[in-house]
């Protein structure tokens, strides 16, 4: 069967060395937070080879799972005191060459980041992420543009990481770039309830609504997570057409909760999913979980009624390709098939008519071949 390939539209391939190593006690990593400090350890420890040599391997490992195309939101600039390498996209440069060496399309989303938090500076473990000033990513950004203009299987976009990392006025000059060159904008969005609390305690509103103000919200804006949005949120998010990028197993990995997704559907927010922290790399369980994990937190089957597909099956894979190729700045017709024969063990017994039905709900392991274009 021959599919629309499916796009990861959010990753952080750095974070695939840590697989394995956040599991055992609570009292190291038993919330967001202390996973938080686990990843920064990693991070700070990283280097342009072995930054190469992880993503080398989770874009190798994503591709082998039909992923077609991704969405790297890079927050790893600088080096590990915050000094800037001499060729400052040096570690953005060497993200895209090791998804473009391992066959997939890549969309590099240039993350603005600037402290820990409201009043807070930046901690040791972030100084490599941060700039001092919004101008400073912008000069990036442009630069990347110019370096990759005309490049058929790469894409910029900008990042503003999330209204706890950057001021307001960051995310309103990142939005403002990103409309003027018709860029992806994606920004990490209410993913954990303290992230909401900060944002009210600091701004008055909610993180949607703190976006909405600064004129940010556009159909390439994309919401990242959207765990805790409230249902005045979803509604803002759909009357832009914008996009929820959820990212189902490392969300419940990081006991962040379960996305509103039955909401976000019906304010028109469009889906798409992301590998996020590669805690697990199967294409195919992301977009599964967009409805298994709704039927947990509803208590019932079959959460949605499809409108834009026939089956909720095609509904969901069109939401992991088309959607998410659309939300990383690709037309889908510009990317490759994913091919999976039907012969395979987890799909006999399945008549042909039902075979995307099983391959969406019951196809866990399965081969899955990229068609070159």
């Amino acid at each position: 069967m021959v599919l629309p390939g499916l796009v990861s539209a959010h990753s952080h391939a750095f974070q695939r060395a840590l697989r394995g190593k956040t599991q055992r006690t609570a009292k190291d990593t038993g919330t967001f937070w202390s996973w938080r400090e686990a990843m920064y350890a990693q991070a700070t420890a990283l280097d342009p080879e072995s930054i190469y040599r992880i993503s080398r391997v989770a874009f190798d490992e994503l591709r082998a799972s039909g992923v077609v195309a991704v969405g790297e939101f890079h927050y790893i600039q600088h080096q590990a005191d915050g000094t800037p390498y001499d060729d400052r996209t040096l570690l953005a440069d060497t993200v895209i060459a090791a998804a473009l060496d391992a066959g997939l399309y890549v969309t590099l989303l240039r993350v603005a980041y600037f402290r820990a938090g409201a009043g807070r500076d930046a901690e040791p473990g972030q100084r490599r992420f941060c700039d001092p000033d919004v101008e400073l990513v912008l000069r990036d950004v442009d630069a990347l543009r110019s370096k990759y203009r005309g490049h058929a299987r790469v894409r910029i976009g900008v990042a503003p990481h999330s209204v706890r990392a950057v001021p307001k006025e960051w995310v309103r000059e990142c939005a403002a770039y990103a409309k003027k060159h018709a860029m992806p904008l994606h920004m990490h969005v209410s993913e954990v309830q303290g992230e909401v609390d900060e944002c009210l305690a600091e701004h008055g509103v909610r993180p949607m609504e703190l976006i909405a103000s600064v004129d940010g919200l556009s159909d390439r804006f994309v919401a990242v997570h959207g765990t805790n949005l409230s249902e005045p949120e979803a509604a803002l998010l759909g009357g832009a057409k914008g996009f929820v990028c959820a990212c189902p197993t490392t969300e419940r990995d990081l006991g962040d909760g379960l996305a509103p997704i039955a909401t976000l559907r019906d304010r028109g927010v469009r889906l798409c999913v992301g590998i996020d922290s590669h805690i697990v790399t199967d294409g195919i369980e992301e977009l599964r979980a967009l409805e298994t994990h709704e039927r947990l937190r509803l208590r019932r089957r079959v959460t949605f009624e499809p409108t834009v597909a026939s089956t909720p099956a095609e509904q969901l894979w069109l939401e992991g390709s088309e959607h998410g190729a659309r939300a990383i700045g690709f037309d889908p017709n510009e990317l490759p098939k994913t091919t999976i024969e039907l012969d395979q063990p987890a799909l006999a017994l399945v008549e042909d008519r039902f075979a995307l039905d099983a391959i969406v709900y019951g196809g866990n392991g399965l081969r899955a071949e990229v068609t070159a274009r």
